[in-house]
């Protein structure tokens, strides 16, 4: 097993031939054309890949030339044949640490940890796969309990369904008085919720597991409406279990029981997570660095009056026009704005990449264009830096916006990752405070 470890937005030269030719395979590849069919061990998030405006199913997870890959936003672990490749935050401390990925994870996914001691990849796997089971638990549960339609046997005599001749024949001949029959009904005890139990049981085994299952109120009552819609769990019927399930699961009303099977069966085979399983496969759990940069803002931003725009949903934006029946006169398409976030006089733009050395024009020109449409007096950047930068502000010509720059040191070396979780808590009271 060879195992390469790189940061996100960085070069790094590849001297192994075998390397070279195991991450061709990956190279320059855009990641909707790694599909789950194909490549059913490789988790992508966010799932819902067309949903966000940075289309990330159009980005690589790697290029190569001159024997030598280019990371973008991707961050995480994946693999080609007995090739790993470990891709950290550029922000990982180090000793290897990502305190900064895993903070971020456990903000999105409304996870509150204090110890993160790991720094194996298939612990940190692992780990990974446990901060998202509460968050797909609870989306699925939101749609109600998965029933589906079950076969049960009976020997009695009352009759309530089709009768079983043959096994009536071999179980109650001669006569005892009691009739073999079969009857067809809605449980929701069955394979699918019989799975989640068997990962709820299995995540309790392991050192942040009950932590995790016990978060928060709703994460415990779904923990306890799986457990009481599952008498029949047995522990020694966990393979059979996850034979059951390797087909997805398609149903119009639960649709999101899809994404919940597919994390369940990750997790109960996690030792199997590993990379050179099957040949050209490809293997792992990776990350949009931009998009997961923007929902952990959110997580805050919103408790300061910032509204967080979902352009592809076509939610939380404002029109560029006062008429909607303008868009007609200049365009067939819609001209509803959709900053990052906004309120009244602020309009701000989550940016994952670097910005000491400057913004972008197109960048700029967006930015601008929301504040004039929405009358704002301010708006700007914030991204992650490795160090504490001054906000900068610039004053706009012909108009009296100011343009600023924010910069959130999230760099952090030594101490745990309390330390850490309590260093960005200040930072983002230190970020509201400069606005």
């Amino acid at each position: 097993m060879s195992q390469i470890i790189t940061t996100d937005n960085h070069n790094k030269q590849i001297d192994s031939e075998s390397d070279l030719l195991n991450l061709a395979k990956i190279a320059d590849v855009k990641i909707k054309d790694l599909t789950l069919d194909d490549n059913p061990n490789l988790l992508i998030f966010p799932r819902d890949l067309h949903q966000y405006g940075d289309e990330i199913s159009d980005s690589n997870i790697i290029s190569l030339a001159d024997n030598q890959i280019s990371t973008g936003n991707i961050m995480g672990f994946v693999g080609v044949n007995d090739t790993q490749l470990d891709i950290r935050s550029r922000f990982a401390q180090d000793d290897g640490r990502d305190y900064f990925l895993h903070y971020m994870l456990q903000k999105v996914f409304s996870i509150n940890l204090f110890d993160i001691q790991h720094t194996s990849t298939k612990e940190q796997i692992f780990d990974f796969l446990m901060y998202l089971f509460p968050y797909y638990l609870k989306k699925a549960l939101a749609q109600g309990l998965f029933k589906k339609y079950r076969t049960f046997e009976h020997n009695d005599a009352d009759i309530r369904g089709v009768i079983d001749v043959s096994r009536h024949i071999r179980q109650n001949i001669p006569f005892r008085g009691t009739v073999a029959y079969n009857t067809r009904t809605h449980s929701y005890d069955n394979e699918i919720t019989q799975l989640i139990r068997h990962t709820i049981e299995f995540i309790k085994t392991k050192p942040l597991g009950k932590i995790i299952l016990n978060n928060d109120l709703e994460m415990r009552q779904c923990v306890s409406q799986i457990v009481a819609a599952t008498p029949t769990y047995q522990q020694n019927l966990r393979n059979k279990i996850i034979g059951q399930n390797l087909r997805p699961v398609h149903h119009p009303y639960f649709s999101a029981y899809t994404a919940l099977q597919s994390l369940c069966i990750k997790i109960l085979r996690h030792e199997s997570i590993k990379f050179g399983n099957e040949k050209d496969k490809v293997y792992g759990i990776l990350f949009d660095g931009a998009w997961l940069w923007e929902e952990y803002l959110a997580t805050f931003l919103k408790d300061y009056g910032f509204k967080h725009a979902e352009n592809k949903k076509q939610k939380g934006g404002f029109r560029m026009f006062a008429k909607p029946e303008d868009d007609e006169t200049i365009s067939k398409n819609s001209r509803t704005l959709y900053p990052d976030f906004w309120k009244d006089d602020y309009i701000l733009d989550a940016k994952y990449k670097r910005l000491e050395g400057g913004v972008g024009r197109e960048d700029l020109y967006q930015v601008v264009t929301y504040m004039y449409s929405k009358k704002a007096n301010n708006g700007g950047f914030i991204y992650p830096s490795k160090k504490s930068v001054e906000k900068v502000k610039y004053q706009l010509s012909g108009y009296d916006g100011i343009m600023h720059i924010f910069g959130v040191n999230v760099q952090y070396n030594g101490g745990t990752f309390l330390d850490y979780a309590t260093k960005m808590k200040a930072q983002e009271k230190e970020f509201f405070n400069q606005i």
